[in-house]
């Protein structure tokens, strides 16, 4: 009896080790598919103002999209947590697409080579952002389905575990704000 009671013991304590370092592992994935978030971001916003400079000697009666953009870059700098900072990328990424859409209305833009290099590189940014995203969300859903099933989730009650947000826009965040320039 004594025997049984002591592998009973043994086997609880060897699961809930071993689905607290599951959970443990799952959370420091999505922590580090955040940070290659982060990295790709920045990497956007530092093509952000020289893409702007380009722009302005061509286009500079389109200020209002050149300060949106700007706007968008400082508000995405400071921006905190996973949903705040896809509403903010979100608007960023389609203020970004209008300043692109310059170049067809502007032919000197167009052959510029600054500005073929600039967006073909945030072309690229964008693309591994996409991927970066779509990491991040399966690494999340993948932490709090950990967290949530039972019976891990005892574990994760007892360690504080929290659920964490998805990156991922608002409905109401995919128009870029409307930003007018008195004269």
């Amino acid at each position: 009896m004594t025997f049984a009671l002591l592998a009973a013991a043994l086997g609880i304590a060897f699961w809930a080790i071993a689905a607290y370092n599951r959970l443990v592992r799952l959370r420091n994935q999505y922590h580090t598919a955040w940070a290659d978030i982060g990295v790709q971001l920045q990497r956007r916003h530092n093509l952000v103002p020289r893409l702007v400079e380009v722009t302005k000697g061509y286009a500079a009666h389109e200020r209002a999209t050149l300060i949106a953009v700007t706007e968008l870059r400082a508000q995405a700098l400071t921006a905190k947590g996973a949903s705040q900072q896809g509403q903010t990328e979100a608007a960023l990424e389609q203020a970004l697409g209008k300043l692109l859409l310059l170049r067809e209305s502007y032919p000197d833009l167009k052959a510029n080579e600054n500005f073929s290099q600039l967006s073909a590189s945030l072309v690229e940014v964008e693309e591994h952002l996409q991927y970066a995203r779509r990491f991040y969300n399966g690494a999340v859903r993948d932490y709090n389905n950990g967290i949530q099933r039972f019976p891990a989730l005892i574990i994760a009650i007892i360690f504080a575990f929290k659920q964490t947000d998805f990156f991922q826009a608002e409905h109401d965040s995919t128009t870029a704000p409307d930003i007018r320039i008195s004269s």
